[in-house]
């Protein structure tokens, strides 16, 4: 092999080299900017991605309370036929407070509804019925509610200060508490259950009055 030979190889490898070489440092400078490019943009993805899983993390709280609180309480009264016609004379109980059965033979005995006489007309009733039947004690998981069952048993109560769970639970009071102007009966929850419109009937939130 002569020298023309070896020098035009040389040549020929010396500009393979800094071909190669410049093709690398496109190559690393691209994959560099993309990886710039990737990040930023994984930075821009995060933020909004952050943004949705804050709004669906605070979703699933809500519903967590919201099931806790069909768990534990009763549910607020929200018929408003219920509201008007039974919350005018009195505290309006919480269905799941009676089981169905107890609710049926209230309302078919209106004539004597505890010594007074309750006209109601048909459609009033049967939506007050169907509300209470729908939402009783027999239909809920609240706490209180599979308790006051279990108390029953076969019982069927017109009151609900007549289910043993209830008297259980006020057994340790004076029953002169009971007898104060600003009680008057067992039968006025909302006067010491400060929280009882709402379905809570913790003992947190009682008082007393004098």
């Amino acid at each position: 092999m002569n020298g023309k030979t070896i020098w035009i190889i040389f040549l020929s490898g010396f500009w393979f080299v800094l071909n190669d070489g410049w093709y690398l440092s496109v190559s690393v400078a691209d994959d560099h900017d993309d990886k710039e490019n990737s990040w930023y943009h994984k930075i821009l993805d995060w933020d909004d991605d952050d943004d949705e899983n804050h709004k669906r993390r605070k979703r699933n709280r809500k519903r967590h309370r919201d099931n806790e609180h069909d768990e534990s309480y009763l549910k607020p009264v929200n018929n408003p036929t219920y509201k008007e016609e039974c919350g005018g004379c009195h505290f309006a109980y919480q269905p799941e407070l009676l089981p169905e059965a107890c609710w049926m033979k209230i309302l078919t005995n209106l004539d004597d509804h505890f010594g007074e006489s309750i006209e109601l007309d048909d459609d009033s009733k049967e939506a007050i019925l169907d509300y209470l039947k729908a939402n009783s004690a027999d239909y809920s998981s609240a706490k209180r509610a599979v308790k006051i069952m279990e108390s029953l048993g076969n019982h069927v109560p017109m009151r609900i200060t007549d289910i043993p769970y209830i008297r259980e639970k006020h057994h340790e009071l004076d029953p002169e508490i009971f007898e104060r102007e600003s009680i008057e009966s067992l039968s006025n929850c909302v006067v010491c259950h400060t929280t009882a419109e709402k379905g809570i009937y913790e003992d947190d939130n009682v008082r007393i009055p004098k």
